[in-house]
């Protein structure tokens, strides 16, 4: 994902890469950020003092780890440094500490950075409302191998649509695994599969089964760069922003 992110944002005339950050210890410190993505060298070499990195940033993004992001969100708003954090896994007591620190400094926060997932978000709400009675509400996500949470961050978000939509709270009717006698399908409940194999990026799909027929909504990436991307949009857009919580769907005018 950082190469993603190195590349991408070289690539976008709007955009100056000023920092690229790894964990200590990493065989990348010290190496030229543009060279790990295949490009020329830009002369931002690949270090792991955030601190100082920041003095010549004007939004961080970060894709690691909970743990990391809470540092660097701490970071960020010391030094007034905006923030877009594509990091998932997060607990309710970190989502809290994110929004605290969003009084400060502008900071988007969202469980999937691509854009053709936050469009699959919008369609879903439209379709949960229109099939709320009489359909089974089924999500199924795939990742590679070394994802650490499960389900994604994104296919939680798709569930919270979904009860959102149709008046309930997913926390009441989600159920994420499902073996033995189960017995009959509770038609309340929103069901989560998840699939954890080799190296797909992603891959989401929200299924509506009514009697006679099924409709499917899905999205799948073949690479991360939809996330950069989606990401640099998000940097742009906290561009001259004080501080506020915002997601993709502000970002993309969606709301």
């Amino acid at each position: 994902m950082g190469r993603m992110l190195i590349e991408a944002t070289l690539k976008d005339e709007r955009a100056q890469l000023g920092a690229a950050f790894d964990r200590p210890g990493s065989l990348a410190l010290g190496r030229d950020a543009a060279e790990l993505a295949g490009l020329p060298d830009c002369g931002v070499l690949v270090t792991d003092d955030v601190v100082t990195g920041l003095k010549a940033c004007d939004c961080l993004i970060d894709f690691t780890r909970p743990e990391g992001t809470l540092r660097h969100l701490a970071l960020c708003e010391q030094h007034g440094v905006a923030m877009v954090i594509g990091t998932t896994g997060m607990d309710e007591a970190a989502k809290a500490r994110i929004a605290q620190a969003a009084g400060r400094i502008p900071v988007v926060f969202a469980p999937n950075m691509a854009v053709g997932v936050n469009l699959l978000f919008k369609l879903l709400d439209t379709a949960a409302r229109i099939l709320e009675k009489g359909y089974d509400v089924e999500i199924v996500e795939a990742h590679h191998r070394m994802k650490v949470d499960a389900p994604s961050g994104t296919a939680l978000r798709l569930g919270e649509v979904v009860a959102q939509a149709q008046g309930r709270k997913l926390s009441e009717c989600a159920v994420y695994g499902r073996e033995g006698h189960t017995g009959e399908r509770d038609a309340q409940t929103i069901g989560f599969a998840t699939v954890r194999g080799g190296d797909i990026v992603g891959d989401h799909t929200v299924m509506f089964c009514g009697l006679g027929e099924r409709v499917e909504i899905s999205h799948k990436a073949g690479s991360r760069m939809p996330y950069a991307l989606g990401s640099l949009r998000a940097a742009h857009f906290l561009a001259g922003r004080e501080h506020g919580l915002f997601d993709m769907q502000d970002v993309l005018g969606l709301r």
